[in-house]
């Protein structure tokens, strides 16, 4: 009799929860728009430097030249950028934290001209606080990281 009594409360419950799951009212509901991040959030602003920004452009630079002599041991360095541009802006969509990707040429200092691609994130700074970069120098990303060609930091 114990054992009736528990399939017939189990079979109510799955026949409530198919009910409830077949009815469009509810159904619309769960299917909403995710909010935006900045709504979701309040911290994010969206409000990034530009993809030229002296700062931006430093930090990638900086940033490569650490990596490349500390872990490749390398004295390689970005002697110049050519041409920063936007590729994308929040190209994820609005619910997703704020992002700017960008392009440039670079001149490394063998004198080779190579592509790099960065995101500049809202967020990503320490401890989640202000924009930092996320680089990628093609023909450079020797752990593949970002493979392939950079495609991780793009949009």
């Amino acid at each position: 009799m114990k054992v009736f009594g528990w399939l017939l409360g189990v079979g109510a419950v799955m026949a409530a929860t198919a009910a409830s799951a077949a009815d469009p009212v509810i159904y619309a509901a769960r299917e909403k728009a995710p909010a935006p991040a900045s709504a979701t959030f309040r911290g994010y602003t969206g409000l990034l430097p530009a993809c030229d920004d002296g700062r931006v452009l430093g930090r990638v630079a900086g940033l490569f030249a650490t990596r490349e002599r500390g872990y490749w041991a390398s004295g390689l360095e970005i002697a110049a950028f050519d041409r920063p541009r936007e590729i994308g802006y929040r190209s994820w969509g609005p619910e997703f934290i704020p992002r700017r990707f960008c392009a440039a040429r670079t001149v490394t200092n063998d004198g080779r001209r190579r592509q790099a691609f960065y995101e500049i994130g809202e967020g990503f700074g320490f401890a989640g606080i202000g924009w930092d970069v996320n680089w990628c120098v093609t023909g450079l990303d020797r752990n593949r990281a970002h493979a392939p060609g950079c495609k991780m930091t793009r949009p």
